[in-house]
């Protein structure tokens, strides 16, 4: 067994979806890391040294290496251990996966923080925001028409990569969601939420305080 002090540290947020799918990554990789559970409002000042940015998640390597995006987290882990063949393995797989972060991470984030938190953010109208998202949601349905998961007929990277995200939307306002006809995305949707593999990265931990032990994750 593999001592504690010997392991990554990951410093992670619970409800966070760049830490949700670090989280299901390295689970899937079945690499083990000594995480701290981080409050936002209170962040602790070993991570804030770690990286200034102040963002989860942050994996920090035996080596003293920070690791501070989940994209890179991702890549490191599926570098180290793929079990399940995720890593993209052609060129055209990995601009296709870099072309999903980019679609994922760039227009629907914007307006995914935007309509949840709209009062964050000066202007912001939720419900336009709303329909802008929507734009990336019914790409997905027309995707999860011609295959049960994103990138054919398993989970896998894709479907890890923009799952947290897609929760993270429909529960702004789960009635409405609820309500849109996106059948195939709703059962991909309720198949992830009602999975071992999303049960398992949402165990909730206390908040991580220095001198407290962290946990083994996954366990």
């Amino acid at each position: 067994m593999t001592a504690i002090d010997d392991l990554p540290i990951l410093y992670s947020f619970r409800r966070c979806p760049y830490a949700m799918r670090a989280r299901l990554v390295l689970s899937e990789a079945g690499i083990k890391v000594a995480l701290r559970e981080v409050v936002l409002r209170d962040k602790p000042a070993d991570m804030l040294e770690k990286s200034s940015k102040g963002t989860v998640p942050v994996l920090v390597l035996p080596d003293g290496t920070v690791i501070d995006e989940s994209e890179d987290i991702i890549h490191w882990a599926l570098t180290k251990q793929d079990p399940n063949g995720w890593a993209p393995k052609t060129d055209a797989d990995k601009v296709a996966c870099d072309a999903l972060f980019k679609d994922n991470d760039g227009t629907f984030k914007t307006h995914l923080d935007r309509y949840k938190y709209a009062n964050r953010y000066a202007g912001a109208v939720a419900s336009e925001h709303r329909t802008g998202g929507m734009v990336y949601i019914n790409d997905i349905e027309a995707r999860l028409n011609k295959t049960p998961y994103l990138a054919g007929a398993s989970f896998g990277l894709a479907d890890a990569v923009v799952a947290p995200f897609v929760r993270q939307f429909a529960n702004t306002d789960r009635a409405w969601f609820d309500a849109q006809d996106l059948p195939a995305l709703h059962a991909w949707l309720g198949s992830f939420l009602d999975s071992e593999r999303f049960k398992a990265i949402m165990a909730k931990y206390p908040q991580w305080r220095e001198g407290d032990q962290p946990t083994v994750f996954p366990a």
